[in-house]
């Protein structure tokens, strides 16, 4: 049987890759008890035999965890932002590529995607790559997540305030660390100007981009952005492009979920238009990519263990 090892299974995401894991009959989760965790001998050994390691571990320690790795068994599956546009190591975002769940299928070292980006990529790259959004133009992502993407920290921070924020804007120095994931994958030429927020909800996320298409070289029509994304998706279990006049967009619309959701709103007599995406930070944009992922590299039914 299938050995997955989480090196960090006591984390935010780690947990929720643990639950989602549990009762598996096609895999066998390695653990560690809390002695042993704390062994470096025992979690070297795991790191070395299990056929799948899933780091779900700050930047640093996400390193040292491959550094770790002296065999030629485990196919790494790294959901920290550590390696996501490092050379040698695949994007795990299997829908953002025509060829995309082929590269991961064969991958030994996985980039789990970051909440944002998924959100953001799964707008931009399609309209990149097709030419209809120039590479160099200057894209603005306006973007608000539930506040368990914050980890522990900010959970327990959220959590146990009577009367938390409702709304926080922060990043404010314009150098969020997903960005340089964001203009890697997205084929952009300048860095998106990422402006992140968190609500006081648990789960929940929406990604905006706004464009002015009316200032684009090839002034696009509402309709062709929406039919450039259609296409991308079609057939895409998890992710859909929808048309249904909504009004309003609810944050938490597919928390709970893995799925991932794109709206493309606009105006064609001013040529504007807004492009949302709505997912779930711990679904789509944390566990639930992983274990897809994990699914797609073992040979596995690519949906087993996710809320499609």
């Amino acid at each position: 049987m299938t050995s997955v090892f989480i090196d960090g299974a006591a984390g935010t995401t780690g947990l929720d890759i643990r639950d989602r894991l549990a009762g598996r009959t096609d895999l066998s989760v390695v653990t560690l008890d809390e002695a042993r965790r704390k062994d470096p001998s025992a979690r070297a050994e795991a790191l070395n035999d299990a056929d799948f390691v899933i780091l779900c571990l700050p930047d640093e320690a996400a390193k040292e965890a491959v550094a770790l790795i002296a065999s030629d068994r485990p196919r790494v599956i790294d959901a920290s932002s550590a390696h996501r546009v490092a050379p040698g190591w695949t994007y795990g975002f299997p829908e953002l590529e025509p060829d995309g769940a082929d590269h991961i299928a064969a991958a030994r070292r996985v980039s789990n995607p970051g909440c944002y980006p998924t959100g953001f990529l799964a707008l931009v790259r399609p309209l990149v790559r097709t030419g209809l959004l120039p590479a160099d133009w200057p894209v603005t992502v306006n973007a608000v997540s539930g506040y368990s993407g914050g980890g522990k920290a900010m959970i327990a921070e959220y959590e146990d305030q009577v009367s938390p924020p409702s709304f926080r804007a922060y990043a404010l120095d314009l150098a969020h660390k997903h960005v340089p994931e964001m203009t890697v994958h997205s084929g952009l030429s300048h860095a998106p100007l990422f402006a992140p927020a968190v609500a006081a909800l648990r789960q929940g996320m929406v990604v905006e981009v706004p464009l002015n298409l009316a200032a684009m070289p090839n002034r696009p029509t509402v309709a062709a952005v929406r039919d450039v994304l259609a296409r991308a998706y079609a057939g895409q279990p998890l992710v859909r492009v929808a048309d249904d006049g909504l009004s309003g967009i609810a944050i938490e619309e597919h928390a709970g979920t893995d799925r991932l959701t794109l709206r493309v709103r606009g105006n064609d007599a001013t040529g504007q238009v807004r492009l949302i995406a709505t997912l779930d930070n711990l679904g789509k944009g944390a566990g639930g990519a992983a274990v897809q992922n994990l699914n797609i590299m073992a040979g596995l039914d690519p949906l087993a263990g996710l809320v499609s």
